[in-house]
């Protein structure tokens, strides 16, 4: 058995037509997560009553299990629940209208999410309680401390975990195949199920992950270079 080189070259070039749906599954629920991350992180370190022991749950539930069951929960239990307020509302809304791409997009947020949560609460956390109390001494609210000093400072420190998030997410896009959506694992079964040539089909599509993950990975440590000023001096302007 040999390795056919031109159809590896053949097969990125096939596979790679899909590299804007994955990332854009990709981008988009680590950056909507993000910022539910930050929601959720400040609602546990301040434990606001009655919302803080829901978001603990949720955080719990979302790392503790897989991500292909929140996917399946969504896809099929939130349309259950649209045609149900729709008849009870007696609203002009179909589940069936819905595309699929957007409970894939939901789920996948969900997920990320609870994962970027308890990222950035163990980065504010990690930033020394002295930062907050000198932030006040100078007259800061909560809010513009947090946002001024703290957040950067714990955004600097989760960088690398925030990265590991992304790549994780990108390839957790691949379970997005199940429900018929061609991204990148998508695309290299359909190109090795017609030509059989699997090997070749999956080696292509590894570059591609490969090289995806390269460049997230570099532009990490790009940002985390410029970020991670904060930590050299708490307050400087």
């Amino acid at each position: 058995m040999t390795i056919d080189l031109a159809f590896i070259v053949e097969a990125l070039r096939e596979i790679s037509k899909v590299i804007p749906l994955t990332l854009f599954m990709t981008i988009t629920p680590v950056l909507l997560g993000i910022v539910i991350g930050i929601i959720v992180a400040f609602v546990r370190i301040k434990q606001i009553k009655f919302i803080a022991p829901i978001l603990n749950f949720y955080v719990s539930f979302f790392r503790g299990t897989p991500i292909i069951m929140h996917i399946m929960l969504v896809y099929f239990g939130l349309p259950m629940l649209v045609d149900m307020m729709a008849s009870t509302l007696q609203l002009k809304i179909q589940s069936s209208t819905i595309p699929i791409l957007f409970f894939v997009i939901l789920a996948l947020t969900l997920s990320a999410g609870a994962y970027a949560s308890e990222i950035i609460r163990s980065g504010i956390l990690s930033v020394p309680k002295g930062q907050l109390e000198a932030a006040y001494a100078i007259g800061l609210t909560f809010t513009q401390a947090m946002r001024r000093y703290i957040l950067p400072q714990a955004f600097g420190q989760s960088i690398p975990n925030l990265t590991n998030v992304f790549i994780g997410f990108l390839h957790a896009t691949s379970l997005a195949f199940f429900l018929s959506i061609k991204e990148l694992t998508g695309a290299a079964n359909i190109v090795a199920s017609v030509n059989l040539k699997f090997l070749e089909s999956f080696i292509a599509v590894g570059i591609i992950y490969w090289g995806i993950s390269i460049v997230a990975e570099w532009i990490s440590h790009r940002i985390e270079k410029r970020v991670t000023a904060y930590r050299k001096g708490g307050f400087s302007s």
